[in-house]
């Protein structure tokens, strides 16, 4: 089953943790905010996935299960 990051977009307040935390699938852009990467997440990469929505201050991340 493929998990992707996904982020709101008016609850988020430009922090960049989840950039600190993810750097292999979130980047920032020239305001501080998060561009995530659209792919499944890689295995590898889920626990920092679930940190960085854990983490994030303004609760703006979520991970999203496909549905097939």
């Amino acid at each position: 089953m493929n998990i992707r990051l996904k982020v709101n977009p008016i609850a988020c307040t430009g922090y960049g943790i989840c950039a600190e935390l993810l750097p292999e699938l979130i980047d920032l852009d020239e305001w501080g905010y998060p561009i995530i990467n659209p792919d499944p997440i890689p295995s590898s990469l889920q626990a920092l996935a679930r940190r960085a929505v854990t983490d994030c201050p303004a609760l703006a991340l979520r991970l999203q299960r496909d549905e097939k």
